[in-house]
């Protein structure tokens, strides 16, 4: 079943209906103040007046805007089907204002009479005193339903303009990150086949070896990068496919470790965010090294977030040359900062301390921890479960 979408300056039924429950709210509340000025000008019950104010408007409302939607429909009959005209419910002003006076006179009477039933007090009504009382009676009820109605309607307008704001910037952030991971995937793959291109001359078993793993690596890579975000678990099986075509070239001169929390395997992660950190562990940190070194990548909940560690015992920053366009580092953060903004943040320290002299480089990112109702623990045998 294909979703509904509805033009920017058209709300949804949801949004529609709470705002619908909205304006009744707001009706209330100015009936209640509308029986308490009543009351003291008039020094009357504030009961009667709360009674008869509060059915009198609560019916007025109902009716207008309940009125106005079947107005809207025939105004815009011949609209093609889907535009925002065919959509909205606003009929324009000169069927609006026919919507209010008859809304008003239809609304009154029933719930003055709704109010004679409940208090047992008559108040005056359209049908009941001389002509001159009802057309008095009407005016003093056409002024607050106008007012009201414009009230209403600027509120609506301003809403609709704020939620095609919304939109606008949604759809564009949406669009740059389609930007940055249409970017971010030939990056890796020309690395990829440059590697390979080297390794045929050299090895060709090997070459053949890491071409069957490029495949399947690419297969799964093009079933994630459809999705909009995909398990952890997922993200830590991509990269364990990356690395096993990069050990494929560089043997034992690479090692990978993973730690995966099997209660954040379900955590949902934007597609291919560590792929970049990864590479340049091993463009920047483990290659220039001769000895090689090893990978460790890691994830843990800390308080409110969701920390990702991609750690290398390589050369370390001090070595790493500071010509290049740092793309893969550019390309988490606009990515991070597209779907997070502030909330979430990537540093590139040097990894090592007094107790560890391996040294390397440390790549950290945090991004808010997304909840999960029950999350599920894989099994050994998980495809989306990278080897430990």
């Amino acid at each position: 079943m294909s979703a509904v979408i509805f033009p920017p300056n058209v709300l949804s039924p949801a949004q529609r209906r709470a705002r619908f429950w909205v304006r009744g709210l707001r009706t209330l509340v100015s009936c209640v103040a509308i029986a308490a000025m009543l009351s003291g000008l008039n020094d009357t019950s504030f009961w009667i007046n709360l009674v008869h104010s509060t059915c009198i408007g609560t019916c007025c409302w109902l009716a207008i805007d309940l009125g106005r939607i079947p107005l809207a429909r025939w105004q815009h009959r011949n609209a093609l089907p889907g535009t925002p005209e065919a959509l909205t419910q606003w009929p324009g002003w000169p069927l609006m204002l026919v919507a209010v006076v008859a809304g008003t006179v239809l609304g009154f009477s029933i719930g003055n009479e709704l109010a004679r039933w409940i208090t047992g007090v008559a108040s005056p009504g359209f049908y009941r005193g001389s002509l001159r009382q009802g057309a008095a009676l009407l005016i003093g009820a056409l002024i607050p339903g106008v007012v009201i109605t414009y009230f209403f309607y600027s509120r609506e307008k301003i809403a609709g303009v704020e939620a095609a704001a919304q939109t606008a910037q949604r759809q564009a952030a949406e669009h740059q990150l389609k930007l940055l991971e249409s970017q971010l995937e030939p990056h890796m793959l020309f690395n990829t086949l440059a590697n390979l291109r080297v390794l045929i001359g050299l090895d060709p078993p090997r070459a053949q070896l890491m071409l069957d793993q490029l495949i399947a690596f690419l297969r799964a890579t093009l079933n994630a990068s459809r999705a909009s975000q995909h398990p952890l678990s997922a993200e830590f099986a991509r990269l364990a496919d990356y690395l096993a075509l990069m050990k494929i070239r560089m043997g034992e001169r690479l090692q990978a470790e993973f730690d995966l929390p099997a209660e954040l395997a379900a955590t949902p992660l934007p597609p291919l965010l560590l792929q970049p950190l990864v590479e340049n562990c091993i463009k920047h940190g483990l290659e220039p090294k001769v000895a090689g070194g090893r990978i460790h990548v890691s994830a843990a909940r800390e308080g409110a977030d969701l920390v990702l560690r991609v750690r290398d015992t390589g050369i370390g920053l001090s070595g790493v040359s500071s010509d290049g366009t740092r793309f893969g580092l550019v390309q988490v953060r606009e990515r991070l900062a597209t779907l997070y903004g502030s909330n979430a943040s990537l540093t590139l320290q040097d990894a090592g301390d007094a107790h560890d002299t391996e040294g390397g480089t440390l790549a950290v990112v945090r991004l808010p921890f997304a909840s999960l109702p029950s999350p599920t623990t894989p099994s050994a045998s998980d495809p989306c479960m990278p080897p430990h």
